[in-house]
């Protein structure tokens, strides 16, 4: 309520000086009585207002409610404006006061609208998807062959959606004909609720991802369902698969247009915090771009282990099987261009930097899957060959862009100008044991030793970073600016340039 009044009582202020720059021009001398109606008029508004219920909390009133009350306010301060002035005994416009009535309502209309849509914006009044704990599960069905009949209606069924070789595939892979594999064709998650617990060993998703509604709950659904380690199938549309069939369908020049502007509606708007729930809640998420990496990070995020993925034309079938419970869901999840990710650092105290986001939409979520298929990590995690990393991703890492927010994180002094780079949990586990206690002695650093020794191996960053830190740990003034010149020598004058 609190707020709600002094965002009316500066709406009047605003009102009064706009009335009085137009006012005051033709009779400078009724400034004080001017001055005296606005005041009158501001307190008889929170007045009425606190007799509507105007100054409710915009989270727990409807947009209606609020805007209503603030009409019914604006209406009886025209009438007090419109039948009290002309009975004063001063000379004062009925005009200049209902102009002002005009112009705090309309503020007050566009206030609300705002704060309404953040609402909106923020899924305030949608609550967060609660995760059943469950414990271990076996399937209860027994295993059974299908029948001739049952088969042939399953792979008539799949036809309908897809090609005989899909359907071959799934045959091969999944089960098919087995009763202890359900497969399900329909975009709304909700077809998966009906599913008893634990009663198919593997479920198929016929859905293409890219139409699904709420993919995540989906998935989580999903998690439910299927027994400890049951396999779950889905499918999606690549958006390389997109990219490249638009810009094959226009002329050269005119395609890359189309595709930039079908970009932004695809991919930027449903990332921008304030649009996010409208552009799905206007497309239904039907005919979503859907990267490999975000298809694999949300099922990972879900509880899913991918085994293995096989492209048929422009379709992807995923083979994935029950892990584990599915992280905690948030109530949003936007990856907007700003990110902050979680790192270990002094006296292993987990702290948030900043940095431009590099990677497709939940990377974090497959960062070990990313290692395990390269045979391990790379060198301060920044490959060639790591598909979760965006083209405009390679750009702002080659040249330190995507460092420049955790400026940030230094003036908040989460970190220091020199010093080792923090760490994700996930890479601070892969490093020794005593190296790890010496990084957690130390803050980290924006510019790490890594640009002075240059190492090539991981056995070389650790002796890059062991060196450091025990010449820190001696000389912490000294070192720090040592490495400092060092570093920039190494960029200005050795061309040194971010992996």
């Amino acid at each position: 309520m609190r707020k709600g009044l002094i965002k009316d009582l500066i709406l009047w202020i605003i009102a009064a000086l706009a009335c009085f720059f137009w006012r005051i021009i033709a009779a400078k001398e009724e400034t004080m009585l001017y001055i005296g109606l606005f005041a009158a008029m501001a307190a008889i508004w929170m007045l009425v207002g606190l007799i509507l219920r105007k100054y409710r909390d915009y989270r727990e009133a409807w947009y209606w409610q609020e805007m209503l009350s603030m009409l019914g306010t604006a209406a009886v301060l025209f009438a007090i404006c419109h039948y009290c002035i002309p009975m004063l005994p001063w000379n004062l416009s009925v005009y200049v006061a209902e102009w002002g009535v005009g112009i705090v309502a309309i503020g007050d209309a566009v206030v609300i609208l705002a704060a309404h849509y953040w609402k909106y914006a923020l899924n305030i009044t949608v609550p967060t998807m609660e995760i059943e704990k469950r414990e271990n599960a076996t399937i209860r069905r027994p295993y059974e062959k299908r029948s001739e009949t049952s088969m042939q209606t399953i792979h008539d069924a799949i036809l309908s959606i897809t090609t005989e070789e899909d359907y071959q595939l799934l045959l091969e892979k999944a089960d098919l004909d087995s009763r202890q594999t359900k497969v399900v064709a329909n975009r709304d998650r909700f077809s998966f609720m009906q599913i008893p617990d634990y009663e198919y060993d593997t479920l198929v998703d016929m859905t293409l991802l890219n139409d699904a509604k709420g993919i995540n709950k989906r998935f989580c659904i999903v998690n439910q369902k299927l027994p400890d380690n049951g396999r779950y199938v889905c499918c999606y549309r690549p958006q390389e698969y997109v990219k490249q069939k638009i810009l094959n369908r226009y002329p050269i020049g005119i395609n890359w247009i189309v595709y930039t502007f079908w970009f932004a509606w695809k991919r930027i708007v449903p990332r921008i915090l304030l649009t996010s729930r409208l552009y799905y809640d206007l497309t239904k998420g039907r005919k979503r771009m859907l990267s490999k990496t975000e298809v694999l990070g949300r099922l990972y995020y879900c509880g899913f282990e991918v085994e293995e993925m096989v492209t048929m034309q422009h379709i992807v079938y995923v083979f994935a099987r029950r892990h584990s419970q599915p992280y905690e869901q948030e109530q949003m999840k936007v990856y907007g261009p700003l990110i902050k990710l979680p790192r270990i650092c002094k006296n292993k105290e987990i702290k948030y930097f900043y940095k431009f986001r590099t990677m497709h939409p939940y990377s974090e979520y497959i960062q070990k899957y990313v290692f395990d298929q390269r045979g391990g990590m790379n060198i301060a995690d920044k490959s060639d060959d790591d598909f979760r990393i965006t083209t405009w991703g390679r750009f702002l890492r080659k040249y330190w862009l995507d460092e420049l927010p955790m400026l940030i994180n230094w003036l908040k002094g989460d970190c220091k100008l020199v010093g080792v780079r923090p760490l994700s949990r996930t890479m601070f586990e892969q490093y020794p044991l005593e190296l790890q206690e010496k990084r957690t002695r130390c803050k980290p650093g924006l510019i790490p030793p890594f640009y002075v020794d240059h190492p090539n191996t991981f056995e070389e960053l650790y002796a890059s970073e062991n060196k450091y830190l025990d010449e820190y740990l001696a000389h912490p003034i000294l070192t720090d600016v040592k490495y400092f010149f060092l570093t920039m020598n190494s960029i200005l004058f050795k061309r040194m340039h971010s992996a």
